[in-house]
């Protein structure tokens, strides 16, 4: 037994309260080396004739990577208090592993064993309910609709005429927006997410002039309260993006200090490293990444703080918007984003705080800080496995399993799980222009555990590289938009809301891979029923045994198929041969 491979902490994603009366607990051990785990558990108070008073509970295996085997325990502590350790056996030797260290028996001093002291009610993660239902649509206003071709910046372009550059215009507006939501409920659509939308310089709007006002390029607050009042009749929430890492470089107080230098009343705004500070050539100041157009704030500093919550508090109380994403999240200071969160949550409750971290993001997901992050993990490996088909499926099903025990359950439930943005090249470029690779893609995405965002005009097949390529007008033509494609996200997106188990209900797992044919099978559970999805990832015919459905071959089951008016027809499955997949094909298979 590889001893040195176990390992729990009793926080974070390996111990945490799933609920007001249940833990979650969580072993790692290497992977294929334990045969079975039981967890020894009791309360710490509870002591008969000088014993400490235990139970015992079988730990299932949730899921391996290449490295690890992952075992789960889901247990209710009647006085919410406990104490555990763990028996592992590898069938030539048992060990129980404290937080004391290993013994080849449960020791009898209590102190030696893991501890989760209470379950506080309070202490649980909860990110807002409707969240869990919800698919985003993710709009860059500049490229989306022009509706008041008024607004049109000076150099505004005609609309989709010219291929989209780091400084052109369309004039996407508001409006724009506005006269396309019916097309965004015909979908299914009932959340989208705004790039930012104040007053900035560029066409992108990640450098802030005024976090108070609106780019009169989209329109005026009048225009955008519609806006949001049209967004709430049809059922959909609205997400802004918030900047607070840096302003842009016409941001009053960052040309004051230009103006000004030591002198300026704003030069502890900024993280300024000499004066005079200068915004040519090489910066001499903080900045997001080395872009002298964008200066970082001291989100440390009083004002600053001020300032900021101020407008974070504003568009939510005067506006009714649902929710923030915050951009380079990771590099703002923890204590900003807790205040963030208390100033928000008093306003909106069920507010939807969502990060952009690319990265492992426990320290954010305390419960304290951010609802969510967007999991750009989850993204990778979907990407490298169906479009770029880079990754064995052996190694997908691993990369994904890691993403679900990065986290806790009920974390990974509002995880915002996208396939691609304004930042990352569109999926049907990274899939070298294949639809069904596509298709795979958003079966997986609409199947999974999280709440999913499609990217504006994937859906009708747009095509584009990285940014700006991925920034282009919407095709509003409908005699160059895919219909088929746009038929089958449709229903994916209705199966989300009508089945609770393609939605985000139910368990997730892996439990079939094969290399050779580039196939995987997974499946969503719960108490009440299965679903597996067997899922062919290549370009020929592929075969797999029956026997991978072997967990529901001794009941009734039904095949879901596909008909060609896009509806999904239950029919009873008598025999199966064998599960037979065409090329990028898949089946689904309900208890």
């Amino acid at each position: 037994m590889q001893k040195e491979a176990i390992y729990h902490r009793p926080k974070d994603n390996f111990a945490y309260a799933y609920d007001k009366e249940t833990l979650h607990i969580l072993l790692q051990t290497k992977k294929d080396d334990i045969g079975s785990v039981t967890l020894i558990h009791g309360d710490p108070y509870n002591w008969k004739h000088e014993q400490w008073q235990t139970k015992t509970m079988e730990m299932t295996k949730t899921g391996s990577t290449n490295l690890h085997d992952y075992w789960l325990a889901e247990v209710k502590p009647p006085f919410r208090r406990l104490r555990y350790g763990f028996q592992c056996t590898d069938g030539a030797e048992t060990w129980v592993y404290t937080e004391g260290g290993f013994f080849s028996s449960p020791p009898s001093e209590i102190a030696n064993y893991f501890c989760f002291p209470y379950l506080h009610g309070v202490d649980v993660f909860q990110a807002p309910e409707w969240v869990k239902d919800t698919v985003w649509y993710q709009i860059f206003p500049e490229r989306f609709a022009n509706g008041d071709a008024s607004l049109d910046p000076d150099e505004a372009l005609p609309w989709g005429s010219a291929k989209p550059t780091p400084a052109n215009f369309f004039g996407g507006d508001f409006q724009g927006i506005i006269d396309h939501l019916d097309y965004l409920v015909k979908l299914g659509i009932n959340g989208i997410y705004f790039t930012p939308i104040f007053k900035a310089h560029s066409n992108h709007k990640y450098d802030t002039i005024d976090y108070m006002e609106l780019d009169p390029q989209f329109g005026n607050k009048k225009t955008f309260r519609r806006l949001v009042t049209a967004c709430h009749d049809r059922g959909i929430r609205v997400m802004l993006d918030a900047v607070f890492n840096h302003s842009g470089f016409f941001f009053p107080p960052f040309q004051d200090v230009l103006e000004n230098q030591e002198k300026s009343q704003y030069k502890d705004w900024f993280h300024l490293w000499e004066f005079p500070v200068t915004a040519e050539g090489e910066p001499n100041y903080d900045t997001f990444g080395f872009v002298a157009s964008m200066p970082k704030l001291d989100t440390t500093n009083k004002e600053v703080k001020e300032y900021l919550l101020n407008a974070a508090k504003y568009w939510v109380e005067e506006f009714d918007i649902d929710g923030w994403r915050l951009d380079v999240a990771n590099e703002v200071d923890h204590s900003f984003w807790r205040e963030f969160r208390r100033v928000v949550k008093a306003v909106k409750p069920d507010a939807y705080i969502l990060g952009e971290i690319w990265h492992d993001s426990m320290p954010w997901l305390q419960g304290d800080q951010f609802d969510a992050v967007m999991n750009y993990p989850f993204t990778n490996g979907a990407i490298d496995f169906f479009a770029k088909q880079l990754m064995a499926a052996e190694d997908f099903a691993h990369s994904v399993t890691k993403v679900l025990h990065m986290y806790p359950a009920n974390v990974n439930e509002a995880a915002f799980n996208l396939l691609d943005s304004h930042d990352t090249p569109r999926i049907l470029t990274l899939a070298d222009g294949s639809r069904e690779r596509v298709k795979l893609l958003y079966l997986f995405q609409l199947s999974f555990v999280g709440t999913p965002c499609l990217y504006y005009g994937d859906e009708i097949g747009m095509a584009g590289g990285q940014d700006p390529g991925c920034r282009a007008c919407m095709v509003w033509d409908e005699e160059q938009q895919d219909h088929e494609l746009f038929a089958f996200v449709q229903l994916l997106i209705q199966l989300r809301k009508d089945e609770p188990l393609f939605g985000n209900n139910g368990k997730f797992r892996f439990i079939h891979t094969d290399n050779q044919q580039n196939c995987v099978v997974y499946e969503k559970f719960e108490a009440s029923g299965r679903l597996i999805f067997a899922v062919n990832n290549s370009a020929q015919d592929r075969h797999l045994q029956k026997e991978i459905l072997a967990p529901i071959t001794a009941k009734p089951w039904k095949e879901w198929v596909f008909t060609n008016n896009s509806k999904v027809d239950k029919q009873p499955v008598v025999e199966l041969a064998d599960i037979k997949l065409p090329p990028y094909g898949f089946r689904i298979f309900e208890q």
